[in-house]
C-alpha cells in the first residue's frame, strides 16, 4: 500500500486526469467528425476538380441537358408580394425549388421568374391576361447535380432580391456551415495531437511552415502582383 509520501499531490493528479480526459475526447472528436464529414469532403473535392477542369468530356452536363416545355392554365394569384405570388404559381404548377428573379416587372400582366434546384431548372413566364404560364423545364444529369451542389447557396451578392426562400436551401447552407466549423475543429484537434508528440514536432513544424507559405502565397502574394 502506497504511503501518503508516495502519492502525487492532489492538484497534480487532478491535472493529469483532466489532461487524459481531454485527450480522449479530442481523439474521439477527431475520429467521428472525420467519419461524418468524409462523404461531404469527397463530394466537394471531386466537384472542385470538375470545376477546375471543365474540359473533361465525361463530366459534361450542359450539352447533355434535356429540355421540355408546357403551357398550363393558371389562376392569377391573389394580390400580395412577388414572393407570395410566385409561391402560389409554383403550387399550381407542381414545382418546388429556390426562386430567382430574372427580370424587372414592367407589365402588370406579365410575371417571370426562375425556379432552381439541383438537377432541375424551371423558367416560368406567367401571363395573367391569358391565365396561362409558359414553363420551360431543364433537367441535368448527375454531373450537373454535383456541379450545382458545389455552388448552390440561394444567394446572389449582386442582387439583393434573390435571397433564400426554399427550406432545403437553408438546410443545405446550414450543413455547409457545420462542415466548415467541423473542419476547423478537426484541424485544431490535429494541431493538439501533433504538439503532444514531441518526437514529431520538428517534422510537423516543417509541414506547418510549408502550408503557411503556400497559403500566404495565394492570399497575399497574388494581390501584390496586381
Amino acid at each position: 500500500m502506497r504511503s501518503a509520501v508516495d502519492r502525487p499531490p492532489a492538484g497534480k493528479a487532478l491535472r493529469r486526469q483532466t489532461t487524459d480526459t481531454f485527450e480522449l475526447w479530442n481523439r474521439k472528436l477527431h475520429y467521428y467528425l472525420g467519419l461524418y464529414f468524409l462523404f461531404f469532403l469527397w463530394l466537394f473535392a471531386f466537384t472542385g476538380l470538375l470545376l477546375n477542369h471543365p474540359g473533361w468530356s465525361f463530366a459534361e452536363f450542359w450539352p447533355n441537358r434535356k429540355q421540355s416545355s408546357f403551357e398550363p392554365q393558371i389562376q392569377p394569384p391573389p394580390s400580395g408580394g412577388d414572393l407570395d405570388r410566385a409561391k402560389s404559381l409554383m403550387r399550381q404548377l407542381g414545382i418546388a425549388g429556390e426562386i430567382e428573379w430574372t427580370t424587372t416587372r414592367s407589365d402588370p400582366n406579365a410575371f417571370d421568374f426562375r425556379v432552381s434546384r439541383p438537377g432541375h431548372v424551371f423558367e416560368v413566364k406567367a401571363d395573367f391576361a391569358r391565365n396561362r404560364a409558359a414553363v420551360q423545364r431543364i433537367d441535368l444529369n448527375v454531373w450537373g447535380v454535383m456541379h450545382v451542389l458545389h455552388t448552390f447557396t440561394g444567394v446572389h451578392l449582386s442582387d439583393s432580391r434573390n435571397q433564400r426562400d426554399w427550406v432545403l436551401t437553408t438546410i443545405w447552407a446550414l450543413a455547409m456551415d457545420a462542415l466548415a466549423a467541423g473542419l476547423v475543429l478537426m484541424v485544431l484537434s490535429s494541431f493538439y495531437m501533433w504538439y503532444r508528440l514531441k518526437q514529431k514536432r520538428n517534422l510537423g513544424l516543417v509541414a506547418l511552415a510549408l502550408g503557411f507559405f503556400a497559403c500566404g502565397l495565394f492570399v497575399a502574394g497574388l494581390k501584390l502582383l496586381t
